[in-house]
């Protein structure tokens, strides 16, 4: 029965990966080789308007739990930078979809990256067993060595000694294999009973971690260089549909220079093809959980959604970063690697990236291919930092294969579609606690086919804000002026209209204020104001000079 009907509660594999640019995967105009998201997308649907909230933790809050992030208690992250909203911790104003789906008699698994609590070492209920998941492979930290991450966890236990002893040890393969093991063991001890099963990659976020062999395919891959890549990018997107012919690409970073200029050749093409080698290694993994899903005869119907939390990153590491910043006080590194060597931190080009004692990122102009054919990256809500690949696949209940949808759509969406799908109901209180409305508004109908407009779409981060309402957006690049694009005509922003239609900005603006007024999103110079006089470490002084 296709299309969205609940005869059979379908399974629920909900995959995340982290600081993914919306052109990089080969179904969506990339260079790196993923078959196996290739597959769901040729056999589902891709979505190409699909939008996250622009960083790591707002958007896992947001997608879990079906409210906008700031409703969540996870205003920036899981660092507690203001008062309630900016808490860094998982309120109990919000339920998971995993509490939604455990009272639907589903069993609940999570494999990868939590960071939704701000309690890195001692389980508190902003955990994932105290948040309605059964069993826990993961970290709880959102970010750190793929060889050897701090607050490795198993249930609400650390396991940090099970990678320090593990030479083979690699958090990518963990997070997938721990997944395979999921489904499978499901199969045995609950075979019919359906399963949700959320897996949250670190990758490709930095450090530029990868095995030589992954490495190695990718070289000379990327030897055109990132000018003439955008173009073939934007080439391949519009003839596959995704990208209309009209819209424009974005100039490349005017902090960058044209690949013809670019210094240190040999590493800086190591960066991206170490990049490339992360989402590879991903992608291998999620090629071993669909065939578990296979293999224990459960694919067909189990619905399967992909999405990245946020765009591209071009965050620089830079020379001279202390390990007493990374390691101490972020918790994001270890200061040696398991074999005792010293880890290396910084973009320093005298070092090739990969091994387990170098800790680099790709950089801004790599970042800018990423996010082809759209401007800016992580942090800020102009479609760079929020437009995502987007994949569904349920051939029990989608019919059409190899589809493509242009309705515009955000996070809490993937709640209420879960609700719609598994006919699971949206509790009004749970655990004596009143629970705020679902925001989202189920995909369902866009299972057949494309449907009517949404409703109002907004962000909000770091004082970045957004508002889409139809085809207009306004945005601002905070402190910036609002901005006002057509998203029919011109979706990668290069034709700011705000001059010629100051009603509309004015109308929009005001929808925006209410919006944050009611998700209570506190402005930026208010947080700046509080960070200032709590002091604050040095991660939160370099946010303030964003």
């Amino acid at each position: 029965m296709p299309n969205g009907a609940k005869a059979n509660p379908p399974n629920v594999l909900l995959i995340l990966n982290d600081d993914m640019g919306f052109s990089d995967i080969g179904c969506y105009g990339g260079e790196i080789e993923t078959p196996n998201l290739d597959r769901l997308a040729a056999n589902g649907l891709r979505y190409s308007q699909f939008y996250n909230t622009a960083r790591c933790s707002p958007s896992r809050a947001s997608l879990l739990t079906g409210l906008h992030p700031h409703q969540t208690g996870i205003g920036i992250l899981t660092y507690s930078n203001g008062p309630e909203g900016y808490a860094g911790n998982l309120n109990k104003s919000c339920v998971t979809i995993a509490e939604v789906l455990r009272q639907k008699s589903y069993t609940t698994y999570l494999s990868g990256k939590w960071h939704i609590a701000s309690s890195l070492t001692e389980p508190t209920d902003a955990w994932p067993l105290q948040r309605g998941f059964d069993h826990f492979y993961g970290t709880i930290i959102g970010a750190g060595s793929f060889y050897n991450p701090n607050t490795l966890t198993r249930g609400n236990g650390n396991i940090e000694n099970e990678a320090e002893s593990d030479p083979s040890f690699f958090y990518t393969d963990a997070i997938s294999d721990q997944a395979v093991a999921y489904i499978r063991q499901h199969k045995k001890t609950h075979p019919n009973a359906p399963f949700f099963q959320y897996v949250a990659y670190t990758a490709p976020h930095w450090p530029l971690h990868a095995h030589d062999e992954d490495i190695a395919k990718y070289k000379g891959r990327f030897d055109a260089g990132w000018d003439r890549l955008r173009e073939q990018r934007l080439e391949r997107l519009v003839d596959d549909g995704i990208i209309h012919p009209n819209w424009q690409l974005t100039d490349r970073d005017p902090t960058q220079p044209p690949w013809t200029e670019a210094e240190h050749r040999e590493w800086t093409l190591r960066c991206m093809e170490v990049y490339a080698a992360q989402i590879d290694r991903m992608d291998q993994g999620i090629g071993r959980i669909l065939k578990s899903l296979e293999d224990t005869g459960q694919m067909d119907n189990t619905l399967t959604i992909f999405l990245s939390d946020n765009g591209a990153c071009a965050e620089d590491i830079p020379e001279g970063v202390t390990a007493r910043e990374l390691v101490d006080q972020l918790m994001i590194a270890k200061a040696k690697t398991r074999a005792g060597k010293p880890v290396h931190f910084g973009n320093d080009p005298s070092l090739m990236p990969g091994g387990e004692d170098t800790y680099q990122s790709y950089g801004t102009a790599w970042a800018n291919l990423s996010n082809t054919p759209f401007r800016l990256y992580k942090h800020w809500v102009h479609e760079g930092g929020i437009a995502t690949p987007f994949i569904v696949h349920w051939p029990a209940g989608i019919s059409e294969r190899g589809g493509l949808r242009h309705n515009p759509s955000q996070l809490p969406d993937v709640m209420a579609t879960i609700l719609d799908v598994t006919g699971a109901p949206y509790p009004k209180e749970y655990d004596g606690h009143p629970i705020l409305p679902c925001e989202g508004e189920s995909l369902v109908p866009s299972f057949a086919s494309a449907y009517g407009a949404r409703g109002p779409l907004f962000w909000e981060h770091e004082g970045n804000a957004a508002v889409r309402i139809g085809k207009w957006k306004l945005v601002r690049k905070y402190p910036g002026p609002w901005e006002l694009y057509d998203m029919e005509t011109d979706r990668t922003e290069m034709h700011n209209l705000a001059a010629e239609h100051p009603n509309r900005v004015r109308d929009m603006a005001e929808h925006y204020r209410r919006w944050a007024n009611r998700c209570g999103v506190i402005p930026r110079e208010k947080i700046l104001e509080l960070m200032k006089a709590e002091g604050g470490t040095a991660f939160w002084e370099e946010e303030k000079q964003k």
